[in-house]
């Protein structure tokens, strides 16, 4: 325990902190002797007085603190954390959108912790490559050994130009089409990553607060592992969507014709007639859509986000045979009978392709899987940490 002016501060651990204004502060100690709080629930007027004893504190050690410089370490997590309360809430489907791999339903309880108040954007993501070299998968050629494990016995190796670096994305079709039929819109496009979402010739530039895109898993573990943090478990991404209450989506319960101001996704006919009355045709910029009662945003919609789980269909039915279960972290195995070979993990809040004809990714329950070392132009990330 610890008080500066004002406040008196209970240690949660070696970096969180309780004030008996009920706040939550996270105070970090940087290299060259200096302190960091990243701020977590606070006022502007708490804010200001504990920047400035933050920085007496900081001017008071900078002489007696080892110089210690580590590039490959995140020094300075960008974006701003929640604290999710803990809860005990019923897991899975919501409403008759329910699809089978939604049940059963079983009760689940999860104890607080830290959530990335928006997902991971190309700022962020460049400031991790920056400091650490780290080449995403979409950006490295791909080697025939490492993809031929997910196929059946006996697949022919392609072409090497098909092999060359690459990712899927989206176009949009000039028609109805087959929606079992994914390859109508989705196309393999070498040269395609995060900073050529839409492939070669395209840019992020202008779009730095965009939601970072064409992530996989493997990629999204690494920035975790630098940030200091991790990705959230499916169960905790719910609960933190469901923003404690039994709602549909993490709007409320406002249909989605109504909804076109609540989160950015697919209006009109998907995949050839998109009317964007959201006023976005493809990803939007973080924090664009209002907040969920948690005071998270763009839990619904913009872009997937990677969970920890592995994608196991029967993993619901294994939890409710377990009573209440707490604080669960998914199956220990891959089990997509779809997909068999494929080793897949969860993800989560739909993006702005889905649609009510379609996925309605958007909805609190909804479940998706995806092969761990894919990206596409609709997929990215959010973070979490322990309490």
């Amino acid at each position: 325990m610890f008080a500066l002016k004002g406040f008196l501060f209970t240690p949660l651990n070696k970096h969180y902190f309780r004030t008996t204004q009920d706040s939550f502060l996270h105070i970090k100690k940087m290299g060259d002797g200096l302190f960091k709080i990243i701020s977590i629930s606070l006022n502007m007027k708490q804010k200001v007085m504990l920047s400035f004893w933050v920085m007496a504190l900081s001017l008071a050690t900078q002489n007696c603190q080892p110089q210690i410089k580590n590039k490959t370490l995140n020094p300075d997590p960008l974006i701003q954390m929640i604290l999710i309360p803990g809860g005990t809430f019923t897991m899975g489907g919501r409403s008759d959108q329910a699809y089978p791999d939604e049940f059963p339903q079983h009760k689940v309880s999860i104890a607080p912790f830290f959530m990335d108040l928006h997902e991971v954007s190309n700022a962020e993501f460049d400031q991790f490559t920056t400091a650490t070299g780290y080449v995403t998968i979409a950006e490295k050629d791909i080697n025939w050994d490492d993809i031929k494990v997910q196929l059946p016995e006996g697949t022919p190796k392609p072409t090497d130009d098909i092999l060359k670096a690459g990712s899927l994305v989206f176009k949009e079709t000039s028609s109805p089409v087959d929606l079992m039929d994914y390859s109508q819109w989705w196309h393999w496009t070498i040269g395609a990553h995060w900073r050529q979402p839409e492939g070669p010739g395209s840019t992020i530039e202008g779009r730095m607060d965009h939601p970072v895109v064409h992530v996989a898993y493997e990629d999204a573990q690494a920035y975790a592992s630098w940030a200091g943090k991790r990705l959230p478990t499916e169960a905790e991404w719910e609960w933190a969507a469901s923003g404690g209450t039994m709602d549909k989506y993490p709007w409320g319960n406002d249909p989605i014709e109504n909804a076109t101001d609540k989160a950015n996704f697919w209006q009109g006919i998907f995949p050839y007639k998109n009317l964007i009355q959201d006023g976005y045709g493809g990803t939007a910029p973080v924090k664009s859509f209002p907040s969920n009662p948690f005071g998270l945003f763009d839990m619904a919609g913009n872009v997937w986000e990677w969970c920890q789980d592995r994608y196991d269909v029967t993993s619901y039915a294994i939890d409710k045979s377990k009573g209440i279960i707490s604080n669960p972290h998914g199956s220990n195995q891959y089990n997509d009978p779809r997909e068999p070979y494929a080793p897949k993990h969860i993800i989560r809040g739909g993006s702005f392709l889905c649609n009510e004809s379609y996925c309605s990714g958007y909805r609190v329950s909804r479940r998706m899987s995806t092969s761990k070392d894919s990206g596409s132009n609709h997929t990215g990330f959010r973070c979490a940490r322990d309490y």
